[in-house]
């Protein structure tokens, strides 16, 4: 097999890869999706993808890529193979409880309220 040194200090300061920042270039690059945490305490949010052949070097790309666009608490990638979700066919699952309306603001039809309240209060001054 090949190596290349990196010329990347970033690579090399992580010690990716064999010793000293090698990079094997024949390794199969993954596909990692990249989690953004803007603050302490604030979720992560999915921003895109990046494909390397190690986590340490996908965390690096992530950092370039969508760390520099703003600020930018932490970072999170995960292989693009350990996502489980459902497919589209199984959306059946999700019928089994019942509408819950009074979770959405627009259940509470407040408006009409108001306007008989306001309607009232000028009739009355």
């Amino acid at each position: 097999m090949e190596t290349n040194k990196s010329l990347d200090p970033r690579v090399q300061r992580l010690n990716i890869g064999a010793q000293n920042g090698e990079a094997n270039i024949e390794t199969h690059l993954v596909t990692w999706e990249v989690f953004h945490q803007e603050k302490k305490g604030k979720q992560a949010v999915h921003v895109g993808i990046v494909h390397a052949s190690s986590p340490e070097l996908a965390l690096v790309y992530a950092k370039e890529v969508y760390g520099r666009r703003g600020k930018t608490t932490n970072l999170w990638v995960v292989k693009t193979s350990d996502i489980f979700t459902f497919t589209p066919e199984d959306e059946d699952v999700f019928n089994t409880a019942p509408e819950k309306l009074y979770r959405e603001a627009g259940y509470y039809k407040v408006r009409d309220r108001i306007e008989a309240f306001q309607k009232r209060n000028k009739e009355t001054a």
